[in-house]
C-alpha cells in the first residue's frame, strides 16, 4: 500500500492527468491486440499450408508403403517379431495372440485426406483357423467438440473360438503379457475417448508414430537376456497400469 502511495504522489507532482495516461494505455494494449490478430492470421496459414504439404507426401509415401509391404510379405513373422521386439507394444501379445499373428500378412496406417480429421490402422490376415475375417480395420475420427470416434470391424470368430485369454507362463527370455491383456482386447475397445479428459489410445499411438514408420527397427531388435529377468517385471508393472483399461 505505501508503495502504490508513493506511485501516485509521483504522478501528481508531474502534473499528469491519469485519464490521458489510462487513455493511452487502452490504445496500446488494442495496437497490441491488433499484431496478436495478425500473428494469429499468419499462423492459421502456416497451419493449413504444413496440412497441405502433408496431404501431399503421404500420397508420395502411398506407393512405397505399398511396395515395403509387398517385401514384408516374404519374411515369415515380420510383424510378430515387430511387435513383440517393441517395448510396449510386445507386451499387449498374449501367447494366443502370437499364434494368431503369424497369419498377420500386413499392417497400413492411413491418414484421413484431411489429416487433421482422423486416421484408420489396417490390419491384413492370411485365411486362419481364428476368426473368418481376413481384414480388420480401427479407425479413429476427431470430432470438432474434442472428442474421437472409435469404430473397429466386428471380428467373426470361428466356432470355439474368441478373444484370446492371457496365460501366464515361465518367462524364457520372452515378456509375457498379463492374463487379462490381448492384443484383441483393444482392438475391440471402441469407447469413445475425450481429449479433455486427457485419455488417450496410446497403443494406437505407438502403432501409428513409432512402429509403422519405421517397422525393420523394432525387426532387428535381439531379444532380451534372461538375465533382464528383473526389469521384465518392473515392465509388466508398466503395462499393467496402462492396459489395466481393456
Amino acid at each position: 500500500m505505501v508503495a502504490d502511495r508513493s506511485k501516485k504522489l509521483k504522478v501528481s507532482d508531474k502534473g499528469e492527468n491519469l485519464d490521458d495516461i489510462d487513455g493511452e494505455l487502452v490504445l496500446s494494449i488494442e495496437k497490441l491486440q491488433e499484431i496478436q490478430d495478425e500473428l494469429e492470421k499468419i499462423n492459421e496459414e502456416a497451419s493449413d499450408k504444413v496440412l497441405e504439404i502433408e496431404q501431399k507426401y503421404n500420397e508420395i509415401r502411398k506407393p512405397v508403403y505399398d511396395k515395403r509391404n509387398d517385401i514384408i510379405k516374404s519374411i515369415p513373422d515380420f510383424w510378430l517379431t515387430a511387435f513383440l521386439s517393441h517395448p510396449a507394444l510386445g507386451d499387449l501379445l498374449n501367447e494366443e495372440d502370437q499364434k494368431i499373428f503369424k497369419y498377420l500378412s500386413s499392417l497400413e496406417v492411413e491418414d484421413f485426406k484431411d489429416v487433421k480429421s482422423g486416421y484408420s490402422i489396417t490390419f491384413n490376415f492370411n485365411t486362419n483357423p481364428y476368426f473368418e475375417d481376413t481384414k480388420l480395420v480401427k479407425t479413429y475420427t476427431f470430432l470438432e467438440e474434442g472428442t474421437t470416434k472409435v469404430t473397429a470391424t466386428p471380428i467373426k470368430w470361428k466356432e470355439g473360438k474368441g478373444i484370446p485369454n492371457g496365460v501366464n507362463h515361465e518367462k524364457k527370455g520372452n515378456k509375457r503379457a498379463p492374463a487379462d491383456v490381448s492384443f484383441f482386447s483393444w482392438f475391440s475397445d471402441t469407447e469413445q475417448k475425450d481429449d479433455m479428459d486427457d485419455i488417450h489410445d496410446e497403443v494406437a499411438e505407438l502403432i501409428k508414430d513409432d512402429l509403422w514408420p519405421n517397422p525393420l527397427t523394432y525387426f532387428n531388435n535381439e531379444e532380451p537376456d534372461e538375465e533382464e529377468g528383473d526389469e521384465d517385471e518392473a515392465d509388466d508393472e508398466v503395462i499393467n497400469v496402462q492396459f489395466s483399461s481393456f
